[in-house]
């Protein structure tokens, strides 16, 4: 039978003899009643008793080797960046695999979310043609735009000559002229 989590750290002060009168009270009204308790105060019982009995000698030095040996050992044993402590920590944890299924299950989660996502609209680089514009009820006559015009000159300087030509000789649609003369007798009309 084992001992009760919540009270083992009591029954070691109660060896050492550091809990209050309360607690000390409260716990052996508890040891009455809990077998695994009991058993778990004899055994640290018998650690404490079995330590303070142990003779120490305080007159025995170590050597010099054996502190250098300690020191060395030490150094080897500690991490020198923070990169190893990551590395350690992360394979540490690599074999948890309560930590393990969670971190693969998102890292495939992200990944089907990036194979799936859309890519972004692919912007026209300046220099690149698009399709010419063209008039609407003309046979192959482009709007009368600058854009359009520097297209038809890229593509060659007789194209453009021609297509000019072919606008200029087109009949402007009827739109009235405006003149400052003409304004002021357009406003009197209202």
């Amino acid at each position: 039978m084992k001992p009760c989590a919540s009270n083992r750290k009591l029954i070691v002060w109660q060896t050492l003899n550091a809990l209050d009168a309360p607690q000390a009270r409260k716990l052996r009204a508890h040891l009455e009643t809990c077998a695994g308790c009991r058993r778990y105060l004899a055994e640290i019982s018998n650690l404490t008793e079995g330590l303070v009995t142990v003779e120490v000698n305080p007159d025995i030095q170590a050597s010099d080797s054996f502190h250098r040996n300690v020191a060395h050992k030490l150094r080897a044993a500690t991490p020198d960046s923070w990169r190893e402590i990551l590395a350690a920590s992360i394979q540490s944890q690599l074999w948890n695999w309560r930590v393990a299924v969670p971190v693969v299950a998102a890292l495939a989660f992200v990944g089907v979310l990036l194979a799936t996502w859309p890519p972004p609209p692919v912007a026209a680089h300046p220099s690149a043609a698009p399709s010419v514009m063209l008039a609407a009820g003309s046979d192959n006559d482009m709007v009368p735009t600058m854009a359009n015009y520097q297209r038809m000159a890229d593509q060659s300087l007789e194209k453009l000559d021609a297509l000019l030509t072919r606008q200029g000789k087109r009949a402007s649609p009827a739109m009235p002229s405006y003149t400052a003369s003409t304004r002021s007798l357009a406003n009197e009309s209202f």
